[in-house]
């Protein structure tokens, strides 16, 4: 595996939690990979198919978010075959949906196509569209133009 940049190894030990998220999602090819098990994909050669990515990237890549928790291996044999190792979604993979369904959400305000995209994120009981919001500790919808990010005391 490649040398980690000084970036990517202090990454996971900063207070930011956005510093933290980028040290494990690395890359565009991390987010997608996450898309893609949203959307059924287990196996590297459904994610391979489905993304064209390079297969020694690809390896590298679910290495990465197996050893961050945002994938587990698991093994399954399609008939006829040899068992393999599938890659699901943790607990924590799962809750980056509400990320992925917020850039989508910016995605189709701020770079529209002629086309609408090919994921569209919907409820599974009732099959309506979703969108990420911003709520207050009170449970209030709040605007994106009432938020400010705020830097944290730092320990004295």
């Amino acid at each position: 595996m490649p040398r980690k940049s000084p970036f990517l190894a202090e990454a996971l030990e900063n207070r930011c939690g956005i510093v933290r998220s980028l040290g494990v999602l690395t890359d565009a090819w991390s987010f997608l990979l996450v898309r893609e098990a949203l959307l059924g994909r287990r196996t590297f050669a459904e994610f391979r198919e489905s993304l064209g990515i390079a297969s020694d990237v690809l390896t590298a890549r679910l290495a990465a978010l197996v050893e961050q928790g945002v994938f587990e291996r698991v093994p399954y044999q399609a008939p006829g075959h040899r068992a393999r190792e599938a890659y699901e979604l943790t607990a924590e993979g799962e809750g980056l949906k509400v990320v992925l369904v917020a850039m989508q959400q910016w995605g189709e305000a701020n770079v529209p196509v002629e086309q609408p995209g090919s994921v569209l994120p919907r409820t599974r009981s009732r099959a309506a569209r979703v969108r990420a919001v911003l709520i207050d500790e009170h449970g209030d919808v709040v605007e994106n133009t009432d938020v400010a990010l705020v830097r944290a005391a730092t320990a004295a």
